[in-house]
């Protein structure tokens, strides 16, 4: 048997794979399954200040709807507040007692004061390290990127002083330059930054005419961009990297080992194959290090990343810029401009 362990945000892992954030994971049910299909960690299902905070709003409405049919009910009943916090960290709490494997939090919060104190709570439950979600939907045109991420970035040095606990965050690639930014962010003393997420963008519904939110899944090849930013950011921060959107099979998760990932999220897999396609990736990856006579993941891991890239090219100037420069490449894979 092959050596296929890691090291992820300063976690030993017994293989590279980590279930993702998603509903999978916040189902005891399911995580026992994905646990039993050999994944290494879990990231638990997020923990939003805007859900807690809308749930809240609701609540207070129902309250001012009903609370004079009765005269009594103005006195003898306090005031109502939805505990959504509460319950979900009890949850992490349980998940934690429920299986062996590493258990990431995971949060995604808007103010200053939520991501501080929600991120203590959560690192209180007993996970093994907390997973922010960092994201910015710019509504002001008057505020510079820049100062969105001198925030973001004084308030993730900010979280990590005050936790014990190893931190990661995952970006958006939104940025101008995500290079710049991800170093910034590797000098506060964060231990894994994931290469990236994935947010729902709107739709209209053009008969109804309404904005809809649709579920949309990665599908293969997604993983194109993260392996431009794996290639480039391996060996040039000090965070460790886990790759993430598009990762389907043993293959892409190969390349993303190649590129410089220490480890590698999955989701929409999931949800498409079934959690038991855990099984099938790992077999694979063995297989394909038997191929190679690779005895660990150390052994390739990085190998094809910028700095020990042989090919200028690899992860600079796109593709099509590749091809005017190699143009017997268009004759091998048939591309049409």
């Amino acid at each position: 048997m092959k050596n296929l362990t890691t090291e992820y945000m300063g976690l030993k892992l017994k293989n590279p794979i980590i279930a993702g954030a998603s509903s999978l994971t916040s189902d005891l049910n399911s995580i026992r399954e994905i646990e039993a299909a050999g994944a290494a960690a879990i990231v638990t299902k997020s923990l939003f200040e805007e859900q807690i905070q809308l749930q809240n709003y609701r609540d207070e409405l129902e309250h001012e709807r009903t609370e004079e049919k009765h005269a009594e009910m103005i006195t003898v009943f306090p005031d109502l507040k939805f505990d959504g916090a509460k319950e979900h960290l009890h949850w992490v709490k349980r998940t934690k007692e429920t299986v062996k494997i590493p258990v990431i939090g995971s949060l995604n919060a808007v103010s200053r004061e939520a991501w501080l104190d929600y991120a203590q709570q959560l690192a209180q439950t007993g996970i093994d390290g907390l997973e922010l979600n960092f994201y910015s939907t710019p509504n002001d045109f008057s505020k510079s990127g820049a100062s969105l991420e001198d925030e973001q970035i004084a308030l993730l040095k900010e979280i990590v002083s005050k936790l014990s606990i190893p931190v990661s965050v995952k970006l958006s690639s939104d940025y101008t330059n995500p290079l710049h930014v991800i170093k910034q962010m590797s000098k506060t003393g964060i231990a894994g930054v994931v290469l990236f997420n994935r947010f729902f963008q709107p739709d209209i519904n053009i008969e109804k005419m309404e904005n809809t939110f649709p579920f949309n899944l990665s599908t293969p090849h997604d993983y194109g961009h993260t392996l431009r930013y794996t290639g480039l950011l391996s060996q040039q921060i000090d965070a460790q990297i886990c790759s993430s959107g598009g990762i389907f099979g043993a293959a892409d998760v190969i390349k993303m080992i190649l590129a410089g990932a220490n480890a590698v999220q999955m989701v929409s897999v999931l949800f498409t194959y079934g959690i038991e396609h855990i099984k099938i990736i790992l077999s694979d990856l063995e297989a394909w290090m038997n191929k190679n006579g690779y005895k660990s993941l150390a052994d390739f891991q990085g190998k094809m990343n910028k700095v020990n890239n042989t090919d200028p090219w690899a992860y600079g100037r796109s593709q099509y810029v590749r091809l005017l420069m190699k143009p017997q490449l268009l004759h091998r894979d048939k591309i049409e401009f």
